[in-house]
């Protein structure tokens, strides 16, 4: 972070103050903030102790640039490049869906049901960023994990954020199960597109600028999840478990599809809103 001021000259006198440049933005703070971090390369906390200080003029510009993204709609980690997930931080690209807090939980629910030290194999279906399979990954590291995803930049950019967090997962380019080598899983999990054909909500916020391919289940916003249900059946081994995120007024037709498979231990869990979030269910073989 320089300063354009030499010895005798107002440091906010010479160049804009971090302050200043904040109250311009016309974002919420907390999205300025990280926009001017990712100009300047440091941590929030910097920009709160310095707030009077002045950066130079160049670094102004690029965060005026920036602010001027996020006002015209673009997606905060489209623009710094980079997501906070689960404790770690993630590369993003219009490639991929922006790993959201809500998903978070489904990594949790996967962790239950993924004891310290265990031998299990996972498979993650359309990882995107590969943000669940790394969390997982890095939060037990005896698993073999197999990510799954039907879109090569995804998986270029998934194994970049691997290769970052130092965790061995075989991705594979493949339509839900279609490419994936012989075998059987104690755990499947995935976060689907799972929004609603004519959803007027693609037309809003982030999701205008993410991939609809990552987004949309078909007409009613199940298809994927109806087809992920059925064909894990002969992917898990007896006792293995299913977790899927779903949209928030699916809840009860996911556990009612997983019931009418088969599955048992059916359940639906909230997110940190309340709202129904993930389902679960239990292969019996």
């Amino acid at each position: 972070m320089s300063v354009e001021a030499g010895p005798g000259v107002n440091a906010v006198e010479a160049g804009a103050a971090i302050s200043g440049l904040l109250r311009e933005s016309g974002l919420p703070r907390f999205e300025a903030e990280l926009l001017l971090c990712s100009v300047l390369g440091c941590e929030r906390i910097r920009l709160i102790a310095h707030a009077e200080e002045a950066i130079d003029s160049s670094s102004a510009r690029a965060a005026h640039a920036r602010f001027a993204r996020r006002r015209a709609g673009e997606p905060v980690s489209h623009i710094t490049g980079w997501r906070e997930f689960y404790g770690l931080t993630l590369r993003v690209t219009a490639d991929v869906l922006i790993p959201r807090p809500e998903t978070e939980h489904l990594v949790e629910l996967a962790l239950e049901r993924l004891s310290a030290g265990a031998r299990a194999r996972v498979l993650e279906l359309g990882t995107g960023s590969g943000a669940i399979a790394i969390v997982l990954a890095s939060e037990r590291p005896g698993l073999a994990i197999v990510a799954t995803d039907v879109s090569e930049a995804a998986l270029a950019l998934a194994r970049q954020n691997a290769r970052d967090h130092g965790v061995e997962i075989d991705f594979v380019l493949s339509d839900w199960f279609d490419a994936l080598g012989p075998g059987q899983f104690d755990l499947i999990v995935s976060n689907p597109p799972y929004v609603a054909a004519k959803d007027v909500h693609l037309e809003r916020g982030d999701l205008r600028f993410e991939p609809r391919l990552a987004l949309v289940g078909g007409d009613d916003g199940l298809a994927c999840i109806r087809e992920i249900a059925a064909r894990a059946q002969s992917r898990l081994r007896p006792g293995g478990s299913l977790l899927m995120e779903h949209g928030y007024d699916q809840g009860d037709r996911c556990v009612e599809l997983l019931g009418a498979l088969g599955y048992g231990e059916v359940a639906d869990f909230n997110d940190l809103a309340g709202l129904p979030r993930a389902c679960a269910g239990v292969w019996r073989g």
